[in-house]
């Protein structure tokens, strides 16, 4: 039998493969070598190929979900990514949904950049013209479905109806605090057949002719509001009524609605949340003028603030919503028992907000009896509330997860030790300036309120073991603490060590916190966003340089601070990248060298209070280079001048406010006013005499209280 010829011989030199051909049958080998020498294969090196950016070889919803991750944990990265490669480029441009220009000028640019945006939010943009809203007809962005215009002034009706003839899929519209749009601009609107949800907030001059070009124009409405737009009447909301069935939430607050059209709106088929606060003619006779017609779909019903109703009109109005989930009647009427039993006859209601209500005798016990099914309860500021009726009201609602007893200063530790026994699943609790509930009373919240997510006990008697306690509540992410004199280092360490999900704390005027304190809160609190540190008199840069490692840190308020310097600050400015509103104000060693940090590193700051500081001119023109600083208080810097004033605010064009010493207007030149105002800058000018001293935080307290006795 033949045997098969052997396979050949791969050997590896040097990284390269040589391929060895076996003897030829029948011959000798070195006749075989002679024979094959003219066709050896000649040693070939291969040099590897270029190897692609792994990114690029994802497929786009790969890439995406890459982005998406991205853009949660720092909105910053996308520009990074985008840089990476041309495919990341090109791929961060098809990904991003939601533009956000710092200036009206960009947006040509940027709607070019990102084709497949639908959300266009101009809302940082101080001054929008029509012409820029035309450009995006020019840019052909059919793909745009939501345009916030909330916070923008400048365009008129010209630019809308260049906008809607561009989105002709638009569905949502914000023309919010448009003050000098009418009816004309609400024609336009009415262009756009598609829109589900519209704001014409603060709309002052449209009247029931523009309302009627929406109503007819906009069928589909689904959500809109019209709170302060003072020109409507009965008329424009009956059309309104008429026209726009599919309308599930309405805010008609501040608006001129009486009797007449408020049947109609009530009769809307669909109907979810109606909002009425401070309509001066929803009185009796409205809220009774339904008669036997019942409202099924109602859910969220605000009449806060209609001085105009009485309890004979609530109860009316209870009547006819079945289904009613939450309920605010603050500001309203006094609550009697027999007004609250007639809440019965709405057994899913779950929100209960009656702040600055007065408790007529046996009101709020009438709550327990009528409504055991709300979850959220909001007593703040009103008066009547004791300890024997909240007491039996939170003994009798078992579901309660909310609790506002802010400013109800007649309850004391019996009111807090029925609380926390009988609403055990608390996630909220808010009770600012319950002056008679002891330390002792507040401690029983950390021991049985143990899921508490957020806590508000400004200005009470709250100490050391109060705050441990209140380290139980590892869930916690809000805790304001301000105005509590005697805690310390030592009750802010429990919390440090303990509460690793907050988020928000707020120690103003705490006298007794010091470096010791910050720092074990910032090292065991990674997560934090904002801090108040105002009038914490002892802190010093040390304080700053461990909050800088909070990286998600947003807001840093350290007014009053005089022991922190720039050193400081630019610790914060390089650790805290995604910091947006700073408040320094009479922290007097914090200079030009703190700002020129700030410009450098923090680009996300809109707000900033700079008075009182050893800023000078330098300082203040190194901060015109941050795009989207929005507000700025400048007040009693005695190193500004009138020529660095005006040439920081030529160069700083996204400012929408300023708030600067009146001494300073007749220094500037009024063509110079005028043109930064042209671009949506509005100035306060502020007339307050120079005080450099700080006063002591019980000082202060003592004083305060003073006042709100007289």
């Amino acid at each position: 039998m033949k045997r098969s010829p052997p396979l050949p011989a791969q050997h590896v030199r040097g990284g390269n493969i040589v391929i060895s051909t076996p003897p030829l049958l029948g011959r000798s080998h070195q006749e075989s070598m002679a024979m094959t020498s003219h066709r050896q294969p000649k040693r070939r090196r291969f040099s590897p190929a270029p190897a692609s950016p792994p990114l690029d070889l994802l497929a786009d919803e790969l890439l995406f979900l890459v982005l998406d991750r991205v853009a949660a944990a720092d909105p910053r990265a996308l520009k990074s990514f985008a840089l990476a490669s041309r495919a990341c480029h090109a791929a961060e441009s098809r990904h991003r949904r939601v533009l956000r220009p710092l200036r009206a000028e960009l947006l040509p640019a940027a709607l070019a950049r990102y084709p497949s945006a639908t959300s266009l939010d101009l809302s940082l943009c101080a001054r929008v013209t029509d012409a820029a809203l035309s450009a995006v007809s020019a840019a052909s962005p059919s793909n745009l479905r939501a345009v916030d215009l909330s916070r923008s002034s400048g365009f008129g009706a010209a630019g809308l109806a260049a906008l809607s003839k561009a989105s002709p899929d638009l569905v949502d519209l914000d023309l919010s605090n448009g003050v000098d749009l009418g009816d004309v601009a609400a024609a336009e609107v009415g262009r756009v057949r598609r829109l589900q949800r519209l704001s014409l907030s603060r709309c002052k001059p449209l009247t029931d002719m523009g309302l009627g070009c929406v109503a007819v124009g906009c069928p589909d409405l689904r959500e809109l509001s019209l709170k302060w737009c003072l020109g409507l009447t009965d008329l424009g909301l009956k059309l309104l009524a008429h026209k726009c069935k599919k309308l599930r939430t309405l805010d008609l607050s501040y608006v001129m609605i009486s009797k007449n059209s408020f049947p109609a709106i009530m009769k809307l088929p669909n109907l979810e949340v109606l909002t009425l606060v401070g309509c001066t003619g929803i009185d009796d006779d409205a809220l009774g003028s339904l008669e036997k017609d019942c409202n099924k779909t109602l859910q969220v019903l605000d009449i806060s603030h209609c001085q105009n109703a009485t309890e004979a009109g609530v109860s009316s109005i209870v009547k006819s919503i079945p289904n009613l989930s939450e309920l605010n009647l603050s500001y309203c009427c006094p609550i009697t028992p027999s007004m609250v039993s007639s809440f019965h006859r709405i057994p899913n209601l779950q929100i209960l907000k009656l702040e600055g209500c007065k408790f007529m005798a046996d009101g709020l016990k009438s709550i327990g009896r009528s409504c055991g099914s709300v979850r959220e309860l909001s007593l703040s500021k009103c008066s009547g509330v004791t300890d024997a009726e909240l007491s039996f009201v939170v003994s009798r609602l078992n579901n309660l997860l909310k609790l506002d007893i802010t400013c109800c200063r007649n309850i004391t530790d019996v009111s807090i030790a029925s609380i926390t026994s009988s609403c055990t699943s608390l996630t909220s609790l808010r009770m600012e300036s319950c002056a008679h509930v002891s330390s002792e009373g507040l401690r029983l919240i950390g021991k049985h309120c143990c899921h508490l997510e957020e806590l508000d006990l400004t200005d009470n008697d709250l100490d050391d073991e109060g705050l441990k306690a209140i380290a139980r509540c590892s869930k916690l992410s809000s805790l304001k603490v301000g105005i509590c004199l005697k805690i310390s280092d030592e009750g802010l360490t429990h919390i440090g060590k303990a509460c690793p999900e907050l988020r928000d704390i707020d120690l103003y005027r705490c006298g007794g916190i010091s470096d010791d304190g910050v720092t074990q809160l910032a090292q065991g609190c990674t997560k934090l966003e904002s801090i108040n540190l105002s009038y914490c008199t002892d802190i010093t840069d040390r304080s700053l340089m461990a909050l800088s490692k909070c990286a998600k840190l947003n807001t840093l308020e350290i007014r009053g601070c005089p022991r922190v310097s720039s050193c400081g600050i630019a610790e914060v400015a390089m650790g805290c990248r995604l910091l947006s509103k700073l408040d320094i104000k009479k922290c007097f060693e914090i200079n030009d060298v703190g700002m020129l940090y700030i410009s450098q590193f923090s680009h996300s700051l809109r707000q900033i209070n700079l008075s009182y500081c050893s800023v000078t001119d330098i300082g203040l023109l190194s901060l015109s280079s941050i795009c989207g600083l929005q507000n700025m208080t400048i007040i009693h810097l005695a190193g500004i001048t009138p020529n660095g004033l005006i040439a920081a605010l030529m160069v700083c064009g996204g400012l929408t406010k300023v708030k600067l010493n009146a001494a300073f207007k007749s220094m500037m030149p009024p063509h110079m006013l005028r043109n930064v105002e042209a671009r949506g800058c509005v100035f306060q000018w502020i007339n307050k005499p120079y005080k450099v001293e700080l006063e002591p935080c019980d000082v202060w307290k003592q004083q305060s209280r003073d006042v709100l006795v007289r």
